[in-house]
């Protein structure tokens, strides 16, 4: 029986992973998310789905000041966390952003100071337990910064270089961390953007990828898989061609 807490669990790509675990095996699951209805809705598709347990949790994640009492309301829920999958995120209007400086501070910290302070509590959980896996969702975008979306590609930068060091200080308790990079997957989140076809994934194919990697305890996970061979030549792409470039 594995016991499941999802942050963010109404994202597309959360809740294609909680009906890709409990199609492996008996779950039980607390959901986290701002929406109460929409969490209702995931929590009775997964009942319908025959999972053991689905208990919901709001959180506004800007409300910092309540996620340690969230995350040890979970803990309590489930008696013990053995996998938690931290996904929530928005993907900001650059244009905004650029103008306004108080968007600017707002969706930064929305992709990564808030997720900062929720993993906190979430790692100090995981550390006490010395047992589990935990799984956070960032973005190829921390890869490097592109002029059409670097506010969202430094906020996930800094929530990848965050989850690094959480892996190297949870692998002392046998905790597992996995960093997830998503490409461009279709989502609502997504909708309307002008995204490459042959590049574009659903949430069920990410989700079976994500699943899987938490359960090898896979360190970094792009997916799809040739993400981290287009990353790499992005990276690697010198500067002064780089800014002349349209990305």
């Amino acid at each position: 029986m594995n016991r499941i807490l999802i942050i963010g669990a109404t994202s597309a790509i959360a809740a294609a992973c909680a009906r890709e675990w409990l199609g492996r095996g008996p779950c039980r699951f607390v959901l986290v998310g701002r929406n109460e209805e929409r969490l209702q809705q995931l929590q009775q598709d997964l009942q319908a789905r025959g999972a053991e347990q689905v208990d919901c949790l709001t959180l506004d994640l800007g409300d910092t000041s309540r996620h340690g009492i969230v995350i040890a309301e979970a803990s309590q829920r489930l008696g013990q966390i053995d996998i938690a999958l931290v996904a929530p995120g928005t993907l900001p209007d650059q244009n905004r952003c650029q103008q306004d400086a108080s968007v600017a501070v707002q969706e930064f910290s929305t992709n990564a100071t808030a997720v900062i302070s929720l993993l906190t509590p979430l790692a100090n959980q995981l550390e006490q337990q010395r047992c589990g896996s935990l799984a956070v969702i960032s973005s190829v975008a921390g890869d490097r910064g592109r002029a059409s979306n670097y506010l969202y590609g430094a906020a996930k930068a800094a929530l990848s270089a965050f989850t690094s060091g959480l892996m190297a200080r949870l692998a002392k308790s046998g905790v597992a961390v996995t960093l997830i990079k998503p490409g461009f997957v279709r989502t609502p989140m997504t909708a309307g953007l002008p995204l490459p076809e042959k590049l574009v994934a659903t949430p069920e194919q990410v989700a079976r990828q994500i699943v899987e990697g938490v359960q090898r305890r896979r360190t970094c996970l792009y997916t799809p898989g040739f993400w981290r061979y287009i990353m790499l030549i992005i990276r690697l792409i010198p500067d002064v061609i780089f800014r002349r470039l349209s990305l």
